[in-house]
């Protein structure tokens, strides 16, 4: 689980940190398309890790349950709302205010 759930992560926090200021969902999912390929691409892998035919073979690992997957698609999603919150702060000139400020 552990594994998957750093994977997950990762793709979250790639698609979050695309601006230092706006949402996700400001910017649009489909905004960068090869980014989103190579992470739906990878989601895909993954998911093929952990039920694939040769996963317990190949990985020595064993199937989810609907409840273990879900557990990792909840815990994985903290680093994204992380960065969208720190994004939010920034755009309300709640973080960072004085460092934006030097630079102008």
């Amino acid at each position: 689980m552990t594994f998957t759930v750093l994977t997950l992560s990762q793709m979250g926090h790639v698609l979050a940190i695309r601006s230092e200021r706006d949402s996700l969902f400001q910017q649009g999912l489909g905004s960068n398309r090869p980014l989103l390929g190579a992470v739906l691409l990878t989601f895909g892998l993954q998911l093929a890790t952990c039920y694939g035919p040769a996963r317990h073979v190949i990985f020595n690992t064993e199937a989810f349950t609907a409840t273990e997957l879900s557990v990792c698609l909840g815990l994985s999603t903290i680093v994204f709302l992380g960065v969208e919150i720190e994004n939010w702060l920034i755009r309300r000139g709640w973080l960072y205010s004085e460092l934006h400020e030097a630079h102008r």
